[in-house]
């Protein structure tokens, strides 16, 4: 989804407004970051969010401009790591990225694909959330039946949204399906051999590539996020996932 922090930070750059619909289960993390910039928040119950992600609207927002994760301008933006992949790295056989609303992967893969076509774009998503995995087998947007929430909060939607299945079913190659064991063990990778902290979505690219479901070649994970609460993480380093 769209970096509640970030767009908090350009509006209050641009003299702008801001208010942010959130869900209820947002890190505390990632909420002590917006509040920090002290900007309106909105917490409502995870399907009155996503039912806002449908809609691209919301009650009581009134000539304020709803910033949908999968505006075009959003998405153009999520091409520049695309192209900075590109200039780091111009002989990329593939490139993971984690699957929430489809927005990221859109904007990364058209730029990637731009390019050079050969370059394969993987999604990955938790067990819990796999809109994308089953829609892609089908061949036409699904909703996810047994969908729950877990602790990588920054992925895993109901469903495909209608907008954007024309634009990944032709941009992504396939979508990865991953146990939250997986997910936890790639945070604990990051951190003990990197000294990265990601949060579990920004480390679920990690658990793709090592899950042995990825073709040889050379391969970029799209790290995306880092806002994890220290009570998961702790369970997390101890070896455990948290509930």
């Amino acid at each position: 989804m769209i970096d509640y922090y970030y767009c908090t930070y350009i509006c209050l750059q641009l003299n702008v407004s801001c208010q942010m619909l959130v869900p209820d289960y947002i890190p505390q993390t990632k909420l002590s970051r917006i509040l920090e910039l002290d900007v309106k928040i909105k917490k409502v119950p995870f399907t009155q969010w996503w039912d806002a992600i449908l809609s691209r609207t919301y009650d009581g927002i009134g000539q304020s401009t709803f910033i949908h994760p999968c505006d075009y301008n959003v998405m153009a933006g999520h091409g520049t790591i695309g192209l900075e992949i590109l200039e780091d790295l111009p002989d990329v056989d593939t490139v993971i990225c984690p699957y929430g609303s489809g927005g990221l992967i859109t904007g990364v893969s058209s730029a990637l694909k731009h390019h050079n076509k050969s370059i394969k774009v993987l999604a990955c998503e938790p067990e819990t959330a796999t809109p994308l995995h089953v829609s892609l087998k089908a061949g036409k947007p699904l909703a996810f039946e047994n969908h729950r929430s877990s602790f990588v909060d920054g992925m895993g939607g109901k469903n495909v949204l209608e907008e954007i299945w024309p634009y990944v079913s032709h941009l992504v190659d396939s979508s990865i399906v991953l146990s939250l064991e997986e997910i936890a063990e790639a945070i604990r990778i990051l951190i003990n051999r990197n000294s990265l902290v990601t949060e579990g979505a920004g480390a679920a690219p990690l658990a793709a590539a090592l899950s042995n479901k990825v073709p040889n070649g050379t391969i970029v994970c799209v790290l995306s996020g880092g806002n994890i609460d220290s009570n998961k993480l702790v369970t997390i380093l101890n070896g455990q996932v948290p509930t």
